[in-house]
């Protein structure tokens, strides 16, 4: 229902690019600049400067973009609720998730919810916590599973379930044998940490924080982006991480790794986010319900 010159005009600003604009919206280049200064001769006003080949958004464009991406949401929003009145059940269904309980806790739910709503389609975008929480705010996915409770004023947070992160090393590591392991312990030996904007890095970070601990003394020896990378280095004998135990479970049964609780427990909430104004869909209503139903019943199992 929206304009096609907004939506057009959306792309480009979000890419800012006119070039991947034509590419995600299946369009040719010269059609996405004739919508774009379709749009600018409407308004009167330039939305982007053009200089040595790259393009930035004009004070005028960012307040454009800024309404495109109510505008477009609200559209959106309007589409779904009269199919739901309607009774048609079906369409994508835009669902974001951290790394963690994209690979191993959000799987089996979106299968077993795919069973129940076959005409649903749901599609599963993986990135960290911060930038699962920037694409719900900016309304191009429904809602979000986040590690951690969102900050971002924008977003509603609903916790699904808790979950526990503890010590993971090396069956031949110094730590394996330890019925738990203090934080004090931690900063004596080598420490693989997953990447800024991170779930998982941000609550050890504020649990050593707490604890006393400062962050430039542990021994620090390499970053990774994913858990099955935290996984392969650590099996290594490299270092020790701080994960999920959701995450080593079947490395811990074989014997190929080692978990062990911190003392205290480092104990942290698994949440769902969606935009705080958007009325939803009885489908999006729907699959929250679903969702932190089965994650809370697989977390307590983990």
């Amino acid at each position: 229902m929206a304009d096609r010159r907004l939506q057009v005009f959306h792309a480009v600003a979000k890419h800012l690019s006119f070039t991947k604009a034509a590419e995600a919206l299946f369009m040719t280049q010269p059609a996405v600049t004739f919508q774009v200064r379709q749009l600018e001769e409407q308004f009167d006003t330039r939305l982007f400067d053009r200089t040595q080949g790259r393009i930035t958004l004009t004070p005028a464009g960012q307040l454009a973009f800024e309404y495109a991406e109510r505008i477009l949401g609200l559209s959106a929003e309007l589409d779904t609720r009269l199919r739901s009145m309607n009774g048609h059940e079906g369409g994508p269904l835009l669902i974001g998730a951290s790394t963690t309980i994209a690979e191993y806790l959000l799987p089996h739910v979106l299968g077993e919810f795919k069973v129940r709503h076959p005409a649903i389609v749901p599609r599963l975008f993986v990135a960290n916590s911060e930038v699962v929480q920037e694409r719900v705010a900016e309304r191009t996915l429904d809602l979000g599973f986040i590690e951690g409770d969102s900050r971002l004023p924008s977003l509603a947070s609903e916790s699904c379930c808790e979950d526990e992160l503890q010590v993971v090393c090396a069956p031949s590591h110094a730590l394996a044998r330890a019925a738990s392991v203090a934080p004090r312990t931690l900063a004596e030996h080598g420490y693989i940490t997953r990447e800024p904007g991170s779930g998982t890095r941000e609550v050890v970070d504020h649990y050593l924080e707490k604890a006393g601990i400062d962050r430039d003394s542990l021994q620090v020896v390499m970053e990774a982006s994913s858990p099955e990378s935290l996984k392969g280095l650590v099996a290594t004998g490299l270092g020790y991480t701080i994960m999920s135990r959701s995450t080593v479970v079947k490395e811990a049964r074989l014997g190929e790794l080692v978990a062990i609780p911190l003392a205290p427990r480092l104990i942290r909430n698994l949440s769902v986010v969606y935009p705080k104004e958007r009325i939803h869909s009885r489908l999006v209503n729907a699959f929250i319900a679903f969702a932190r139903e089965r994650l809370d019943s697989t977390c307590e199992v983990a």
